[in-house]
């Protein structure tokens, strides 16, 4: 996957956003701006804020925004480049027996904590048979499951396959998957933890205000060597006005997720460049099995009147892919031929079916965050726009990331939710199959149809059938109107100059991989 950096091309200033930026340049006069920025501190003006610091239990959990964070502190069992391949982590080698019966683990030698104690394999037993355990909390609890009886022997630990998982070793390296330090946790308890937490990452934590900022130092002992910066700092700036004011002001170094117009202005301004690349991410509307949302007219017309190319054309500048599945096009089980046409006279057919009408609309609510993604609630603005053209008459209601994951977690989401949905192991399950399989807590969408074709995919051992399988759910799910995937996301990420960003294709702003130019 390429990475786009856009040149200078002296783009006019927003007035509002300027006048903005001077207002909070007071946080960082303009004489400390550029020495900030040529120090060895580095500021990240972030779009979400971290609620608590254990990455493996809770619903913040899987929050793929707040990995970023995470992966500083804490190692996976398995680690991922930029490209999203699979790398040596905490593991440094795994796989199966012939009979997949059980799994094989090697693990690094020579780590630390951060509190100067040796990393062992027993950390990671503990790590996976906490993971595994119901009563822990971790919302991924049914992938952990899956495997016991660990034994270790010298650096390798062997475990039994209890039922099998095709994606058990990419997990390692996704949400969730960190390993946590048993005899550390086992002293200080939850409690403890998250008052001084510990990891074997890049970085140590330094100082954590909730809800406003978290103070990263460097780890000079890290395994994978001391990262370029020794402190880091994420400021939690949720609003995107205020995150381009942070980073236009000098406030900051780095901002992202901001709107496309922003984004250009800024990448055009001395002293500051932009680069922009498709993650996994995308962007969808999830449909709850409630109210107007069981009639199949309804569903398909929401979809059918929705002009998604309209939509990244005009509101997104062109930063976007349009999609019709929840496969992203480098997914491994994407489908290109599975199309659900913007048709707005069809959509119109549709609703006349249920007795429907512009002058008698099917109504109902749709949520959204505002400023989480760019223009994320102007998207939904316009999407109500060309449903109220058909006959949808939907009531925006705005919320916080955090309470999307409340209310999904108690399936009691609206008829409609928009989402920024993130599988950076791009496999079906962690798409289609958390977001659509009824049992799933990630699922508001149960019906005994759908569950009844995914349920014997989770467990599938032959690869080809198993794809295949997901692309057969995938377009019965678009014939039926279950869900309606938008685009695919192309983060934008402005950059004072002298630092340069490796762009991270899960979207996780990593600042080990940020280095001074």
């Amino acid at each position: 996957m390429q990475t786009t950096s856009i040149t200078r091309r002296g783009l006019g200033r927003i007035a509002a956003a300027a006048a903005l930026a001077v207002g909070l340049a007071t946080a960082l006069p303009a004489e400390r701006a550029f020495a900030a920025s040529h120090s060895d501190t580095l500021t990240i003006a972030y779009n979400v804020a971290l609620p608590s610091w254990d990455p493996t239990v809770g619903l913040s959990a899987v929050n793929p925004t707040i990995q970023a964070i995470y992966r500083s502190v804490f190692d996976q069992f398995v680690a991922q480049g930029p490209d999203l391949s699979f790398q040596p982590g905490l593991l440094t080698a795994w796989g199966w027996n012939d009979d997949k019966s059980k799994v094989w683990m090697d693990v690094r030698e020579g780590v630390k904590w951060h509190d100067g104690s040796d990393f062992t394999p027993e950390d990671i037993v503990f790590s996976l048979e906490r993971a595994g355990k119901q009563e822990t909390g971790n919302p991924i609890q049914f992938i952990w499951s899956k495997i016991g009886n660990f034994q270790i022997e010298g650096n390798r630990i062997t475990a039994d396959v209890l039922s099998y998982e095709p994606t058990l070793f990419k997990w390692m390296a996704f949400l969730t998957g960190y390993v946590m330090p048993k005899a550390y946790m086992e002293k200080v308890g939850a409690e403890g933890f998250e008052a001084n937490p510990i990891g074997t990452g890049p970085y140590m934590v330094d100082k954590f205000e909730r809800g406003g900022f978290v103070r990263l130092k460097a780890n000079p002992d890290y395994w994978g060597g001391k990262p370029e910066f020794d402190t880091v700092v994420f400021k939690f700036v949720p609003d995107a006005t205020s995150r381009v004011a942070e980073v236009e002001s000098g406030a900051s170094d780095i901002t992202l997720e901001i709107p496309y117009e922003d984004y250009e202005r800024l990448a055009a301004k001395d002293g500051l460049h932009g680069v922009t690349t498709p993650v996994s991410d995308i962007g969808m509307i999830f449909l709850n099995d409630v109210g107007p949302m069981e009639d199949k007219n309804v569903r398909l017309a929401a979809h059918m009147a929705i002009n998604k190319d309209a939509i990244v054309k005009r509101l997104l500048k062109g930063y976007g892919v349009p999609i019709d599945t929840l496969q992203a096009p480098e997914y491994s089980a994407f489908d290109a031929s599975i199309d659900v046409p913007y048709d707005p006279d069809k959509a119109a057919a549709l609703l006349a079916e249920s007795g429907y009408s512009p002058e008698n609309p099917v109504t109902f609510s749709i949520q959204t965050t505002r400023g989480f993604k760019p223009k994320d609630y102007e998207m939904i603005q316009a999407i109500v726009g060309m449903w109220r053209k058909v006959g949808i008459e939907a009531e925006i209601e705005v919320y916080e990331i955090a309470k999307h994951y409340e209310l999904r977690a108690q399936d009691t989401l609206a008829p409609a939710a928009f989402y920024n949905w993130g599988n950076a192991i791009g496999d079906p399950t962690t798409s289609t199959g958390f977001a659509m399989f009824g049992p799933s807590p990630h699922s508001v969408w149960d019906t005994d149809d759908l569950d009844g074709m995914i349920g014997p995919l989770w467990g599938e051992q032959d690869e080809a059938k198993r794809i295949a399988g997901w692309k057969a759910v995938d377009r019965y799910i678009a014939e039926q109107g279950y869900v309606i995937p938008l685009l695919q996301y192309v983060q934008p990420i402005v950059v004072r100059d002298g630092i340069k960003v490796v762009p991270n294709v899960s979207g996780a702003l990593q600042p080990a991989w940020i280095t001074k130019e």
